[in-house]
């Protein structure tokens, strides 16, 4: 039986004058015909219209209705532009409700209905205001190509959006520049909004993740009055603004290569009211000019940042050194029995500084054993292994860039998402210090 949910589409309704709607309402039901997905409808001159599924009803029935269901009745057809869902309807999920408006839809053309089509069918997706981006994995069969465009209208009134997009795969281009195709409406700008603050892009050209917002309240919890921050990564302002609108950073150096995603920064920066506080870089980062500048460097590049490393580390105040926020996907393996950190031979090849300075030793004695100590629970070993081997990595950077030795602390490891089964995007906030001069 087919059936619509919601107010999505048309219907056509059997009208006849009120006494035999009941009558009317029993026949239609025993022949599969009624739409218990809306209301029936009382209409300005007293008759009443009872939803049918389907684009008619075939005239062998109206003759039954008129001649032996409800002799001298008055029968006909009409179309309700505007129908009201039944109390079942509008308890329908948007997925289902996008089930039903588009499985009738396309009965109505002559397609024959199957499981492959459903299953077919996006089962979620992201809305920003009016627009909504479809998944790559849904409307797949080639059976969809021929419904166009008007398909896309039918999922537009089904979901209650006016646009429509279709996202593909990340462009290997090293901008992350993704592959999203229009498919209705006459352009993809967008304004979402994340904690109090306002960030425009097109969907077509600029990534946009809501997964990473952990880590943007994270961000924007900081304190950061008066430091100078570099973000090597900022795309349209994803944690650049953060730092600005709510940390309290003094100013920001934010560089980007993508060049749409630069225009979509500039103008976020702006309607934020932080553009004074700001220098937008637009280029690859590791030919950054700046140096000796930075108290903290955010480097949220996915699934790893370790070409930013070095720039990173340029870019640390001298005197007084400052923070590294790391990004990075880390696998894990449920069930494997790993050594701890620092007990294998590998974890020993990568100390090759003195004592002193690869143990990372404080003035209250601690070292890299006791902070593993002070760790969360909920850190996993696979992303504490990952940690102090980048806190080797970035020690090692640093002696090599500044030309003498650093101290490094792990602070703390942050988990953002699960990025896929057994990847964990995780950040590493990495405290990084000059080793004062011994005389």
């Amino acid at each position: 039986m087919e059936r619509e949910c919601g107010k999505c589409v048309a219907v056509v309704a059997v009208v006849t004058e009120p006494r035999f709607a009941q009558r009317y309402r029993d026949y239609l039901e025993k022949q599969t015909l009624l739409d218990r997905q809306h209301r029936a409808v009382k209409m300005p001159d007293g008759a009443v219209a009872l939803p049918v599924l389907g684009e008619t009803v075939p005239e062998q029935h109206l003759r039954e209705l008129r001649n032996r269901v409800a002799p001298g009745s008055t029968c006909m057809l009409m179309q309700l532009p505007d129908p009201v869902p039944s109390k079942k309807a509008q308890r329908c999920s948007p997925a289902q409700r996008l089930c039903l408006a588009v499985s009738r839809w396309a009965k109505g053309r002559g397609v024959t209905w199957s499981a492959e089509l459903e299953a077919d069918l996006p089962r979620s997706w992201q809305r920003h205001g009016n627009l909504l981006l479809l998944s790559e994995d849904c409307f797949q069969a080639k059976q969809w190509k021929n419904l166009e465009p008007e398909l896309w209208e039918t999922v537009a009134s089904a979901l209650g959006v006016q646009r429509l997009a279709k996202r593909g795969r990340v462009s290997p281009d090293g901008t992350r520049t993704p592959t999203v195709t229009l498919l209705l409406g006459n352009h993809g700008w967008v304004e979402h909004v994340d904690n109090g603050i306002r960030y425009r892009f097109d969907v077509t050209q600029c990534m946009f993740s809501f997964g990473n917002i952990s880590e943007k309240l994270r961000v924007a919890s900081l304190s950061c009055a008066g430091e100078v921050l570099v973000d090597l990564y900022a795309g349209i302002g994803y944690f650049t603004l953060p730092f600005l609108v709510h940390a309290g950073a003094a100013f920001v150096h934010a560089c980007e290569w993508n060049p749409h995603a630069v225009v979509a920064l500039r103008n976020n920066l702006e309607i934020n009211g932080v553009a004074d506080r700001c220098q937008v870089h637009f280029g690859d980062n590791r030919k950054l000019k700046l140096s000796n500048i930075a108290d903290r460097v955010n480097l949220g590049l996915i699934p790893s940042s370790e070409e930013g490393w070095p720039v990173a580390c340029q870019v640390l105040r001298q005197d007084a050194g400052g923070t590294l926020h790391i990004h990075q996907n880390v696998e894990s393996f449920p069930g494997e029995n790993l050594q701890p950190p620092g007990s294998s031979e590998v974890d020993k090849e990568h100390w090759p500084y003195p004592q002193q300075t690869s143990t990372n030793q404080w003035k209250n004695g601690g070292t890299r054993d006791s902070r593993r100590k002070m760790l969360s629970p909920a850190t996993k070993p696979e992303w504490q292994r990952w940690a102090e081997s980048a806190e080797t990595r970035i020690a090692t950077l640093l002696q090599q860039v500044h030309g003498k030795p650093w101290k490094t602390q792990i602070l703390h490891i942050q988990s953002v998402k699960s990025y896929a089964p057994h990847v964990d995007h995780v950040v590493l906030d990495l405290e990084c210090r000059p080793c004062p001069l011994v005389d």
